[in-house]
């Protein structure tokens, strides 16, 4: 597969080396372990010193292939597959930090990602600081003489704050910093960090990747050398993602442009139409003229994405309703399936936080996060609109 490849070919032909049957398709590597012609490979496999596959849980030709086709698409060197996108932000931060360091994050993170800042890297004495994921020129005053990394994810969960990449890889460049990025949203289709600099790419494949609402699975991408020190971390305790797992994303993969595609386009055409309907005091999305970070999201997203968040008038009661009214549409935690599914993140994903640090990151009372399915526009639109009439 050659680097000259577009997208979309290297989704579906960067496939791993065939067995001795000449499949068309990566066949399934069921098997926990791998066994040895000698003595003498075993040694040298587990030393290193040759190319072999040991045990699942440190690699796979599946998980393998996976990896192959996302770095592919990411423009990285290496990397890692894990059981689920948190295992992934995870590991994308404890195979670095150390007691005494600094974390410099976006106020703008997923709740989980806010948990293992506050309750559980604080325990080893890593400490951090929230930035405003919209204005990088402040962040360098927030920088501290153990600062090590830079997290960050954009665009962001729930409320689709942008951040500028081109800056933050400057800013990292400078204090020799780690920049790592959840690009879980975007996907590698609309948007590519290491083209700015990034060190560290996260992804949830549970979401966009599988599409299907099928499987968990999480991804850190990156150079040889940071994924090296991602791996040892994982291989020694353990966040493997399954081969069956990896094979379902491999499979996934190959149609991913085109479902961002449409994706894209009906989210685009609900935000836009949400914009003139009664009882909605806000829509967010990035490809919107109203949204504040427009032209960077034009500069740095191919398109703007599968993800709408609207504010809707009267606060957790009547989002309550709104949701209870939701006829076609599916009630879940879970995003970037091919239906069509709404949050209300006050009272889910984001509960955990007091309402001071909700309102922190922008997340209010009355928002609710749209995840557009690939149903078609109008028929979404149409349950929104009755769901928010209903709601009143």
């Amino acid at each position: 597969m050659s680097d000259q490849h577009k997208f979309e070919t290297k989704a579906i032909r960067g496939q791993m080396k065939r067995t001795s049957f000449r499949e068309h398709s990566n066949p399934m590597f069921l098997t926990s372990s791998f066994v040895f012609p000698s003595a003498e490979d075993m040694r040298d496999t587990f030393a290193g010193q040759q190319e072999g596959i040991i045990y699942s849980r440190y690699s796979n030709p599946n998980t393998d292939e996976f990896i192959h086709k996302v770095c592919a698409m990411e423009g990285t060197e290496d990397g890692f597959a894990t059981a689920s996108g948190m295992a992934a932000v995870f590991a994308s931060m404890a195979a670095f930090l150390e007691q005494g360091d600094h974390v410099l994050a976006s106020r703008a993170v997923f709740g989980s990602t806010h948990q293992i800042l506050t309750q559980i890297l604080s325990k080893w004495g890593v400490t951090h600081t929230y930035v405003d994921p919209m204005d990088v020129d402040s962040w360098e005053a927030f920088i501290q003489p153990n600062t090590k990394m830079l997290v960050l994810e954009s665009p962001s969960n729930p409320g689709l704050a942008l951040v500028d990449l081109e800056k933050v890889g400057q800013l990292a460049k400078k204090h020799n910093l780690i920049f790592n990025i959840d690009n879980c949203f975007a996907t590698p289709y609309l948007q590519r960090p290491i083209e700015y600099g990034a060190d560290l790419i996260v992804h949830s494949a549970t979401k966009w990747m599988d599409g299907q609402g099928r499987v968990l699975a999480g991804l850190v991408c990156g150079t040889k050398e940071m994924i090296d020190k991602v791996r040892f971390f994982c291989r020694h305790t353990g966040p493997a993602l399954s081969p069956f797992n990896a094979w379902i994303l491999s499979k996934s993969l190959e149609t991913l442009h085109v479902r961002m595609d449409r994706h894209c386009s009906n989210a685009l055409f609900l935000a836009q139409a949400l914009e003139n309907v009664p009882g909605i005091q806000r829509v967010f999305y990035p490809y919107l003229p109203s949204h504040p970070q427009h032209q960077l999201a034009k500069r740095q997203m191919k398109q703007g994405g599968g993800m709408v968040t609207i504010e809707v008038e009267g606060g957790i009661t009547r989002g309550q309703r709104f949701l209870n009214s939701i006829q076609l549409c599916s009630l879940s935690s879970n995003l970037g399936d091919t239906r069509t599914i709404v949050t209300h993140p006050a009272s889910t994903t984001h509960s955990k936080l007091s309402p001071e640090e909700r309102l922190t990151v922008g997340i209010t009372d009355g928002m609710v996060r749209i995840s557009v399915g690939l149903e078609n526009a109008t028929d979404i639109l149409a349950d929104l609109k009755q769901a928010l009439e209903a709601s009143q």
